[in-house]
Formats: C-alpha cells, sequence, structure tokens
C-alpha cells in the first residue's frame, strides 16, 4: 500500500515508524520540519506543501491508497485533503484540533452535501483521549478498560499491590472467576503471554478479558472490594476536561474542575450544571489543600503542557490520591511519568494512531485497540470456513497469542481449550504487537 502523509509532526512520524516496513511511505513538509527521526526510516521526504497540486503531482497522488493530513494547521489538513481526494480520489484521513471542523466535516459527508468531494475519516485526538480516560475512570482501580460486543465482554487491566492474595501464585491456583481469562502480564516494562504456571509477582499489570459479570466479580473480589468512584478532581479545564466532566456529571460523579483562565471558567460554569469550578493553579499546593483534592478518588490533569501535567499529578499523589491520570502530549514522555509513579499516563497522539491502524487494516481483520503504549494488540478476526470444527486447543498459532472472546451471532463466549469455532465466529485475540501479523496470516485461507 502506498501512504502520503502530509505532516512531519510527532504523529506524522509515529505513522510513519509504524507502517514503513509493510507500506510504501512519503511524507511531505518543509525541508525545515525534517527531524532525524525520519532519517532513520526507509521513506520518501518531499519538501513542499501539500495544499499545492504541483507538490502532490510529485508524491505520486495518482497512484496511492492513503493520504493522511496531520500538520498543525486544521485548515491546511482540511484543503490537502480535499484536494488529495479531488486529484486522486484515493482514501483521506484528517486530523484537526478543534470540534466545530470535526462536526462539520462529519455533517456534509453523512448529508451528502459534497456529493464525491469530502474527507473519508476525521480524528479528533482530544475526543478518543476523552473516550479513553472516562473508561479508565469508571472502573476503581483500573489502569485501561476496553469494551467490546455493546459493553458484554471487557478488557480490564489491574497492577499487582504488595498486599493481594494473589502475590506469589501461580495462575492456574489463584482461582479466578469463570469467564476470566489473564492474556497478557507487563513485567518490567515488557509485555508477555502467560499460561497457567506463570507465577505473578509485585508490581505486574495484569491485563483480563472476559464477560463483563465475569469482570465486575473479578474485581470485586481480587483488587478493590467493590468499591465505586464517586468523586473525580479535573485540572485543566480545555475541551478534554470539558468533555469529562459533562460525562462525569450524567453519571452523577461529584466532580470538581480547576481551571486558570477566569473567562473559560465562567464558560465551563454555563456549560456544566453539577459541576463545582475552581479558577486557580492547580500546580499550587495551598489551592489543592483548600478544596480538599486529596479527598478525590481520582485526580486527572489534562492541561495542554506535560511539565504542569506532571507537577499536577506529583502534588496529587503526595496529597494521597489513589489514582492519577495524566494527558501526556509528547508520547516520549510516558515512560518517565510511570517511572516517577503517575499511574496511568495517557496521550491523545496515541489514541489517534490507533484509530489510523485500525483504519488501515484488512477488511477482515480489525485492530480493537492496542495496550501498554502499543506492545500489545487486540485483533477481531472472521473465522473462514477451513477452521469450522477445530478446537482451540489444536491450532497450532505460530507465535504467543490468546482467544479472549468469541463472538457469535448475539452470544459471548469465553473460550476454553475444547471450544470449536465456527464459521462466522468473531475472535477477539490478544498477542505482542511485534506477533501480530503472524496471527492474521495464520487466520489468512489462500
Amino acid at each position: 500500500m502506498k501512504i502520503i502523509i502530509f505532516g512531519a509532526t510527532e504523529v506524522g512520524c509515529l505513522l510513519a515508524t509504524e507502517f514503513f516496513e509493510d507500506h510504501d511511505i512519503t511524507i511531505i513538509d518543509k525541508e525545515d520540519n525534517r527531524s532525524e527521526e525520519f532519517s532513520k526510516l526507509d521513506i520518501s521526504f518531499i519538501s513542499g506543501n501539500a495544499c499545492d497540486m504541483k507538490v502532490l503531482s510529485q508524491a505520486d497522488i495518482l497512484n496511492s491508497d492513503i493520504f493522511i493530513a496531520c500538520t498543525p494547521v486544521d485548515e491546511a489538513n482540511i484543503v490537502a485533503c480535499l484536494s488529495a481526494k479531488k486529484v486522486g480520489g484515493i482514501r483521506t484521513i484528517c486530523f484537526v484540533s478543534r470540534e466545530e471542523y470535526k462536526n462539520t466535516l462529519y455533517f456534509e459527508k453523512t448529508n451528502g452535501l459534497c456529493g464525491d468531494f469530502f474527507i473519508d475519516y476525521i480524528i479528533w485526538p482530544e475526543e478518543l483521549l476523552t473516550q479513553e480516560i472516562f473508561r479508565i475512570v469508571t472502573v476503581a482501580h483500573a489502569l485501561d478498560v476496553e469494551n467490546f460486543a455493546d459493553g458484554r465482554a471487557r478488557l480490564l487491566e489491574y497492577k499487582v499491590s504488595p498486599h493481594l492474595s494473589i502475590v506469589n501464585q501461580k495462575i492456574k491456583d489463584c482461582k479466578f472467576t469463570n469467564d476470566t481469562l489473564i492474556v497478557g502480564i507487563k513485567r518490567n516494562g515488557e509485555l508477555f503471554i502467560p499460561n497457567g504456571d506463570t507465577v505473578l509477582q509485585v508490581d505486574d499489570k495484569l491485563i483480563f478479558m472476559g464477560t463483563a459479570h465475569s469482570l465486575d466479580i473479578l474485581a470485586g473480589t481480587f483488587f478493590h472490594e467493590k468499591e465505586y468512584v464517586k468523586s473525580v478532581s479535573i485540572i485543566g479545564g480545555g475541551n478534554v476536561g470539558l468533555m469529562l466532566a459533562k460525562n462525569l456529571e450524567a453519571l452523577h460523579i461529584k466532580t470538581k474542575v480547576i481551571e486558570t483562565n477566569y473567562e473559560r471558567c465562567e464558560y465551563l460554569s454555563q456549560e456544566l450544571s453539577k459541576t463545582l469550578i475552581i479558577n486557580g493553579d492547580g500546580t499550587n499546593l495551598e489551592l489543592l489543600n483548600e478544596e480538599s483534592i486529596g479527598e478525590s478518588d481520582v485526580v486527572i490533569s489534562v492541561t495542554n503542557n506535560d511539565e504542569r501535567n506532571l507537577l499536577c499529578s506529583l502534588l496529587a499523589k503526595q496529597l494521597g490520591v489513589k489514582r492519577v491520570i495524566s494527558r501526556v502530549s509528547k508520547v516520549l514522555n510516558i515512560p518517565l511519568f510511570e517511572k516517577v509513579g503517575i499511574d496511568i499516563a495517557i496521550s491523545p497522539k496515541n489514541s489517534a494512531i490507533n484509530e489510523v491502524k485500525n483504519d488501515l487494516a484488512e477488511n477482515d481483520v480489525d485492530i480493537l485497540a492496542t495496550v501498554e503504549q502499543g506492545q500489545g494488540e487486540l485483533l477481531e478476526i472472521g473465522v473462514k470456513e477451513d477452521f469450522s470444527g477445530k478446537k482451540i486447543m489444536d491450532l497450532s498459532i505460530p507465535v504467543p497469542a490468546i482467544i479472549g472472546i468469541i463472538q457469535r451471532k448475539n452470544n459471548v463466549i469465553i473460550p476454553k481449550g475444547d471450544t470449536e469455532l465456527r464459521t462466522n465466529d468473531n475472535l477477539i485475540i490478544f498477542a505482542k504487537s511485534d506477533d501480530a501479523k503472524f496471527v492474521k496470516e495464520f487466520f489468512k485461507v489462500n
């Protein structure tokens, strides 16, 4: 597949790094924006502006398959995508940073106002980030949450603390709930696929898959004794802070928002009816004490500045907050945040990359989600007729991978070794990202 990326940004670099081994990648941007990271990749680089038809022609737009615009300028991304669509008629993916652009472009596409002259996929990273944080917030102590099959099945990730009964126990001896599987463990920064003899250790991050009901029982039994999130404090009243507060209000969760800009606070107070709006600096320890931020079940720092988010998060931990979630703009900063004790560090760029990966996946394979900064992938693969009747224990998948969920018509099945596959089953499979391509290849039928 030939992919053109307009924007030598961090997102552009992440996309190029993700796809260059299997696809033909061309980057378009000013030469000044070309970093050393791009020079390390086997890709083409064209100096110029993708809004210029001559530059698109130079990039061989007529023979390309995908055009992705991810510069920091929304208007440039939109014009470039529409130009590429007009010239090449190819699939276009446009990154935007403003809600009104996403809404307008989506409305025009769905209502047919543009005819064939539209953008195929509009990505607003802040919206994706909000959705991811909200999923995590609503499950006490979870490090990651993904929902499948209309919420009937889930992925949950928990960290093993020293007081848990499962410490130093083999997985097969832990007596986890039925319809629950441990599909992955991250230990000392490395993700691996466990088996029944794997011994669980303190600070392991355990990735479970199962039915929603069984995971609720698992969580209450082993991890948080039926705790519920009752209060949340948000530092930063921008787009993400506002959207989160609206979602939390809908669940009747007590919410506070701390925002430095007074005019923004006035706007927030008009948009939010049940949320306490505090005009102040989230890095001010005295303010945090006065507002009893330490009593919050969760603190979320979502300003646009990584350094500020890190400081706010550390102060919240110092005040005794059990779970702190921090927005990280620069993906490379995520390990730093985790190393100094921030419970969950999330980047809107990672969320957006996952969306692009799924959009470019094969028609019969979806990437439902990635975990642990892309180290693991959840694949949805349809069962072909050649595999019908085969038992899971008889499959010779060439790499470590676990079939965590089978969707069979309206049923959700958590499989065992003797579970038989049927044609048109949808399998949700967990594998390390480096091994995902081998899993996909295994389930293909020539």
